[in-house]
């Protein structure tokens, strides 16, 4: 556990999951499929169900079917990918269940987390997340959607990684993988992305060491996105997978 008496920032900083074997070359093809498909899921561009074949891989990143097969078993162990007996790989789909156990994860791990930052956070961690509101409200400027959806859930894990705790970081990058899933399969409009200033009076709250009212924000936050889901809505999957994967 930290010291009372000690600064978080992000010089702490720990690598996501699937980055943590970066330094081996002959990873290289792997990591690009998996933070290809990571990125893409982020965006909530590729929808819950799409099939991912090996052929598809091979095709989309030009890579051999071995390559193709250990970057999907990694995505799988990430639970992202879901390995189906005699059917294949699939985007993972989550339930209604599901969604109900990734909030209230979330809800143990956030609020008090977020009140940890706010008591001990140091300059540098406070621009890291600054700088990042910035280029959230940018990107809200420019109504580039996919850039929003993709800060705002990185924002969450960026309090966990300023907080230099590197286990919360990679538990709290995978619930914001398995959260923007889900909203992906039942968000509506609305939750979509985070509301427009909840990260902003978060980090405000940060800013000012309350962390009482960091707490209760990040609460709150999280309660919003959760009672945004339409758990009656069907999605469609995307239809050109090769052409998603090569852009994104």
């Amino acid at each position: 556990m930290l010291s009372s008496k000690k600064k978080v920032g992000p010089e702490a900083k720990a690598l996501p999951i699937h980055q943590l074997k970066e330094s081996d070359p002959s990873l290289d093809d792997e990591k690009k499929i998996v933070d290809r498909i990571y990125s893409a899921v982020m965006q909530q561009t590729l929808a819950p169900m799409t099939k991912l074949s090996e052929s598809t891989i091979c095709e989309s990143f030009g890579v051999g079917r071995m390559k193709a097969r250990r970057a999907l078993l990694l995505l799988a162990s990430q639970g992202i990918v879901e390995l189906r007996s005699n059917r294949g790989a699939f985007v993972a789909s989550p339930t209604k269940n599901d969604a109900d156990e990734v909030f209230e994860a979330r809800i143990h791990i956030e609020p008090s987390l977020t009140a940890q930052v706010a008591e001990r956070i140091d300059a540098n961690g406070l621009k890291v997340l600054t700088d990042h509101i910035d280029r959230e409200k940018a990107a809200r400027h420019a109504d580039n959607r996919q850039e929003v959806i993709r800060l705002s859930g990185e924002f969450h894990v960026l309090v966990a990684t300023v907080s230099g705790n590197g286990f919360l970081t990679r538990t709290l990058r995978e619930l914001v993988t398995r959260t923007s899933l889900i909203v992906a399969m039942f968000g509506s409009g609305k939750s979509s992305c985070c509301r427009d200033d909840e990260h902003e009076r978060i980090l405000e709250a940060i800013r000012e060491r309350d962390a009482g009212i960091a707490s209760e924000l990040a609460r709150e936050h999280l309660e919003h996105i959760r009672m945004d889901l339409d758990f009656t809505k069907t999605h469609e999957t995307e239809p050109d997978l090769v052409s998603l994967l090569r852009a994104n």
